[in-house]
């Protein structure tokens, strides 16, 4: 598949812009750095729609990654295989203007705007290549698969960091979302310090914002924490919870 740039519409860039513009005032002093500083890196505008042709030389430039396009949501082996082969799949497709502030499936602002920028962050994108080599090991044990997943949402799609100046998010998830963007730095959720065997014990729900959230201290946590997370995958994927 590929992007075809001129198939987007006026409302397509109507959307992006508004977005683009919504976020980029919520995330000065609630997003990290380096997504921030990505946004530059990248050359992402409020006025134009990320072309591909444009974006992966940059990208593979810096880390040596580039962008897969995707239908939509994809099945986990070609999910984890892009990845592993440092391609991050994204899809092209934009909501409507009446949908803006919620989607069952993830388009491209939340594909493209909110995980992009941090591609450009070699420790984080190695975190990336080396969690889905795992998955791939284990494509077939879906009890395995499913507790991968769980590192993945509550890190890549709903973490924070600790940075000098406070807590920051680095979760694609709550950088495309102006709701969560807010109400993650608020007293109302619950936040815990990054802890694998924690996460792999913790649950997800996809339908409303997350009740609590986990910091890490660096990018270089999470790469590091890859051999505990094959460890645990590997004793708990022989444990499968029974359902009655």
């Amino acid at each position: 598949m590929e992007q075809k740039y001129a198939n987007y519409t006026k409302e397509d860039f109507q959307v992006w812009e508004v977005l683009f513009n919504r976020q980029m005032e919520n995330l000065p002093g609630r997003a990290t750095d380096e997504f921030l500083q990505g946004i530059d890196r990248i050359n992402f505008t409020a006025g134009k729609i990320p072309d591909f042709s444009e974006t992966n030389p940059l990208l593979k430039s810096i880390t040596g990654w580039e962008l897969a396009v995707v239908p939509g949501i994809v099945d986990d082996a070609i999910f984890f295989q892009l990845m592993a082969d440092c391609k991050f799949p994204a899809s092209t497709w934009l909501r409507k203007m009446s949908e803006l502030d919620y989607l069952e499936e993830p388009d491209m602002f939340h594909d493209v705007f909110a995980h992009v920028p941090l591609l450009t962050n070699q420790a984080f994108v190695d975190f990336l290549q080396e969690l889905s080599k795992i998955g791939l090991e284990y494509i077939d044990n879906k009890w395995a698969i499913e507790l991968l997943s769980r590192i993945y949402w509550f890190t890549v799609e709903f973490g924070l960091i600790r940075e000098a100046e406070g807590l920051r998010i680095y979760g694609a998830g709550i950088l495309s979302s102006a709701g969560e963007t807010v109400f993650c730095l608020s007293d109302k959720p619950k936040r815990f310090e990054y802890n694998v065997e924690q996460i792999l014990n913790t649950p997800y729900r996809k339908d409303t914002f997350q009740d609590r959230y986990f910091i890490i201290e660096s990018y270089e946590q999470l790469y590091q924490s890859l051999p505990e997370i094959k460890e645990q995958i590997a004793i708990l994927s022989q444990k499968e919870p029974v359902t009655v």
